[in-house]
């Protein structure tokens, strides 16, 4: 939810310091590897046979043989070598004739022979040939023809190590891919060590609780444990007891694991950081290693803390698929952290905390009290928590004299602290797409929608009588809500296509934390106003309303099956929030009930649909204009529909926004005071 502050102070130097470029000071000394042992003798094996013995003799034929050598007498004697190949030995008197065939560098074949040498094919036959040509030339052209067999000891020995070597590689290879260890080594022996990360005294992270905006609460929490580890008299001379573990809870991106990223630069004891999934390999039983050694080196170096990111990858509730009996990895991790956390041996200094986003389908045994004493609630951010975490954003980005704060926490309703984080960085590219010397607030509106609707497609091609349907679809969102008491204040519509939409509707969502059936009933029936206005305009419907179709189906079945709104279904509630079921079956009512169920969604939506076509029917003039409005410019925003229909009733004037705004700054200048 906010981000580091820059270290101004440049990078710390000692004995053991490593530059800022991440290079050594000092140059990083020889390594062994095993590997060394088998690639050196083939390396040397190697260079023996090509270049421990005098070069290869030169490759020739048999009618250069015939036709020069033999003919003027060059020859001294020939060797069959193993029945296959001759080799030609020269007259030291004939050599320099041919000096310039043999000298090729290292390769030049011995001035004592062999000196060419070619294939012979046959036996019989090169011995005839060799007859012949003898008596054609004459008896002066004499040579020894004799015969050897040799034995290639580098390929007999290549032969039967190979395998071995190939066997070896491939070990290494697999070791290294599949047991990092902890150390990263690659060692077999390693499989087991504790992946976690230490952050101690030489090894401190820079984020601090400053850093974090919002969640006020949840710091408060984690720092009181950060305090009992600094100063834990304060809490003993009372009696009082260190919890033994805090789980953060919340939505993606809210800002878990910044808070204790924050913990591990508060706190001024070691700190391990590690993710569930690190705990689960391939091999069994690698996980419940990890997880006692990880327990372990928390105790040589208590007090300390312990992070676990994501330990829903190894907290499941056990017995939920269970693997026809076979052994599961990630249960025995499970029961070896509850045998850490809180078992025989005592923990005593050690701290557990732990995120997730998942909390509903973590173990019974893993949630109780002395294991994890604290669930602390990471939420969505409110208004307030917006402003501050804007605030924290904006910082590295040069402002356009229009940007207000107040605006933007305004305008991003149920927006997480990774959703600002990604509008402030989405229109600083905007802006410099648009080769703007700073940021305006116009960025800052197009980044929000980029990120909720897609990126804009203004060359898509569409239909005049596509866009037409299109406009007054919008339209008719925008005159259903805009009549409506109870639906989300509009901001603008566009029929210009961004993502998969073809146009939208955008909203201004109320900051409520319940919703009344009048408000669920409004927000179906404006939902419907684009369908009822392709009916009533065009006297046919299209497949543009599928999204709010299962929006509308959702939310009328919510209404019946969870909220209890349905008289004759009554106040019952079939939703499980816990997620710790212990039956398995699909459905918990009956079939003639979700018959009942289904004729209520449909009653539901039935009478929203009509409704929306009463509004516009009655408003006719009123669509019309906004449809042919948005059919001109493609975007028309709220200062249009109040030109077309009147400002809304229950719309707050700008006098009474103002008046808010200076109670909401008063009572924060007066906490600020305080």
């Amino acid at each position: 939810m906010a981000e580091k502050k820059p270290n101004t102070k440049g990078p710390k130097t000692n004995k053991n310091s490593k530059s800022p470029m991440g290079n050594s000071n000092k140059p990083s000394a020889f390594k062994f590897n095993p590997i060394y042992i088998y690639a050196i003798p083939l390396i040397i094996l190697v260079a023996f046979n090509y270049f421990g013995t005098s070069g290869r003799p030169v490759e020739t034929s048999w009618r250069e043989v015939k036709n020069t050598m033999l003919k003027n007498g060059d020859i001294e004697k020939i060797v069959i070598v193993n029945k296959t190949e001759a080799e030609i030995f020269l007259k030291d008197a004939s050599y320099d004739k041919y000096k310039a065939k043999l000298e090729q560098g290292l390769s030049s074949p011995a001035k004592i022979g062999p000196h060419f040498t070619f294939n012979i094919g046959s036996v019989d036959v090169f011995e005839s040939n060799l007859e012949k040509a003898q008596q054609e030339v004459g008896e002066g052209a004499r040579v020894t023809l004799t015969y050897e067999t040799r034995t290639n000891y580098f390929t007999e020995i290549l032969t039967y190590i190979l395998p071995f070597l190939l066997m070896i590689l491939i070990y290494f290879w697999f070791v290294r891919r599949m047991s990092k260890g902890g150390s990263g080594s690659g060692n077999i022996f390693s499989v087991g060590k504790s992946q976690a990360k230490v952050f101690d005294k030489e090894s401190r992270v820079s984020t601090t609780f400053r850093e974090v905006a919002g969640l006020a609460e949840a710091k408060q929490e984690i720092q009181e444990i950060v305090e009992f580890l600094k100063n834990p008299e304060r809490y003993t001379k009372l009696g009082g007891k260190i919890p033994k573990g805090a789980l953060l809870v919340g939505p993606p991106g809210t800002g878990k694991t910044l808070l204790a990223k924050a913990v591990a630069g508060e706190a001024e004891v070691p700190f391990f950081s590690m993710s569930g999934s690190d705990f689960v390999e391939m091999f069994v039983g690698v996980g419940a290693s990890r997880v006692r050694d990880l327990f372990k080196q928390a105790k040589e170096k208590s007090p300390c803390i312990v992070f676990i990111d994501e330990i829903d990858a190894i907290g499941r509730a056990r017995g939920r698929n269970p693997n026809m009996g076979s052994n599961d990895e990630r249960e025995n991790t499970l029961n070896q952290l509850l045998t850490e956390m809180d078992g025989f041996d005592t923990n005593s200094g050690v701290i557990i905390l732990a995120a997730t986003n998942r909390a509903d389908i973590l173990d019974r045994a893993l949630m109780r009290a002395g294991r994890f004493d604290r669930q602390i609630h990471v939420e969505l951010p409110d208004m307030i928590d917006r402003k501050e975490i804007f605030q924290v954003h904006l910082r590295p980005l040069k402002l356009g004299e229009d940007v207000n704060v107040d605006f933007l926490a305004k305008q991003t309703p149920g927006f997480s602290g990774a959703d600002i984080a990604n509008v402030c960085n989405e229109s600083a590219l905007i802006a410099a797409r648009k080769m703007k010397e700073v940021v305006e607030k116009q960025d800052f509106l197009d980044a929000v929608d980029r990120i909720i609707g897609g990126l804009e497609k203004k060359n898509k091609i569409i239909s005049v009588n596509e866009k037409a349907t299109i406009a007054y679809h919008e339209a008719g969102h925008a005159t259903v809500s805009w009549l409506l008491e109870h639906a989300h204040p509009l901001v603008k519509v566009t029929i210009v296509p961004r993502g998969k939409a073809l146009g939208a509707a955008w909203y201004l969502p109320e900051e409520r934390q319940i919703t009344t059936k009048e408000q669920l009933l409004d927000e179906i029936c404006a939902t419907l106003g684009g369908r009822a206005a392709e009916e009533l305009v065009f006297k046919s419907i299209s497949s543009g309303a599928q999204n709010d179709l299962e929006k509308v189906t959702r939310t009328s079945f919510a209404m019946v099956s969870y909220f209890g709104m349905s008289e004759k279904i009554g106040k019952v509630s079939y939703y499980d929030s816990t997620g710790q079921t212990d039956y398995s079956f699909t459905k918990p009512y009956s079939e003639k009930t979700a018959e009942v169920i289904d004729s209520e969604v449909n009653v539901i939506i039935n009478q929203e649909y009509e409704r929306a076509k009463k509004i516009l029917s009655s408003n006719a003039e009123g669509h019309k204009k906004l449809a042919e409005l948005l059919l001109e410019r493609e975007v028309i925003f709220t200062e249009d529909l109040e030109l077309v229909f009147g400002p809304r009733p229950w719309n707050k004037t700008r006098e009474e926004e103002k008046v808010e705004e200076a109670e909401v700054k008063a009572a924060e200048d007066q906490d600020t005071v305080a």
